[in-house]
């Protein structure tokens, strides 16, 4: 497998893996005290896990302004520092929260607000460009998005930002953002429990990478959660939002989603993987486009995601087989 995929029509070359930095943003909320981050980080270690994903060959970090209530990008521009150009950025804008309470305060899909949004990035991020800026509001009307697409375009334009995507689990409005011609990605739900072989076909063609968030189904396929399991306070998933699926009513994790991954787990870590590297290899095989971005916390956790990119993608027999495992 190649270890490198571009980023659909831009040209621009990344690792076939990405990170996903929400995690590193550390705890915040929403306004009804709903926890939307993963609890607890040690930032020195973030800042550490991120410089050795760069040592193994990493070159794409996705985040987004809110996570952390623009606390992962700070900690993100920190880590890169002088060696910014050697990465390929991807961030998010839409939503509006407060950096002193860490608090989402709701969204906003103006295109004035898209600039302020910007520039507020750029200034944490410490750059002067995004590579990939993202709209963040997955469920915003059509005609409204098609207004921001045209924006995104002048921001190319004046080389704010190289390329632009909508994070959205809707093919038909990732479609819109695909008619513009920087437009080169769709961020969206993608793991082997959630397959979603509408938006993969929109992906192919329309000539997007399809940037796959929740690679590893909020941390199910690392093996590491038990039935029942309890989350500490300040994540997520102790306290599951109705889009938040395989953690049910927040008691730890859905065991029929643990017992789907039971059926598969034979197949996933052939090869000496383990069950995330299984995980990530099942999507590098799912598609030519498709680029993951697993979370991390940890060095060892950025070393296990990034010896995945060794051992390549499933085979298409493997593909099949895990289909058929999970009655699809």
């Amino acid at each position: 497998m190649e270890t490198t995929r571009t980023l659909g029509r831009s040209g621009i070359e990344v690792s076939a893996l990405g990170f996903g930095c929400w995690a590193i943003g550390g705890e915040w909320q929403g306004t009804d005290g709903q926890p939307l981050g993963w609890g607890r980080v040690d930032d020195e270690e973030s800042v550490r896990a991120v410089r050795r994903a760069l040592d193994l060959g990493v070159t794409f970090f996705d985040t987004a302004d809110t996570y952390g209530a623009g606390h992962s990008e700070r900690v993100l521009g920190r880590a890169l520092g002088k060696r910014r150009a050697d990465v390929v950025v991807a961030t998010k804008w839409g939503n509006v929260f407060d950096e002193d309470t860490r608090t989402r305060t709701g969204g906003d899909a103006s295109p004035a607000y898209l600039r302020r949004a910007l520039t507020a990035s750029l200034d944490r991020l410490g750059t002067d460009y995004v590579d990939l800026y993202q709209f963040h509001l997955s469920d915003e009307d059509t005609e409204q998005a098609a207004q921001l697409r045209d924006a995104c375009e002048e921001l190319v334009r004046e080389g704010l930002i190289r390329a632009y995507a909508w994070s959205t689990d809707d093919p038909a409005r990732a479609a819109v953002f695909a008619e513009g011609p920087h437009c080169a990605a769709v961020q969206h739900t993608l793991n082997v429990l959630q397959d979603a072989p509408a938006m993969i076909r929109l992906c192919e063609e329309a000539g997007l990478a399809s940037i796959n968030r929740s690679p590893l189904a909020m941390g199910l396929l690392t093996g590491k959660r038990r039935a029942r399991q309890p989350l500490e306070a300040g994540d997520i998933r102790s306290r599951p939002p109705a889009w938040l699926q395989g953690f049910g009513d927040g008691s730890g994790a859905d065991p029929e989603w643990l017992a789907r991954i039971d059926a598969v787990r034979d197949v996933l870590t052939s090869e000496g993987r383990t069950l995330g590297q299984g995980a990530l290899a099942w999507l590098w095989a799912r598609s030519p486009r498709t680029i993951p971005i697993p979370g991390f916390r940890s060095v060892p956790q950025a070393e296990e995601n990034a010896a995945a990119l060794e051992k390549g993608a499933l085979t298409d027999a493997q593909l099949t087989e895990v289909d058929r495992l999970l009655g699809r």
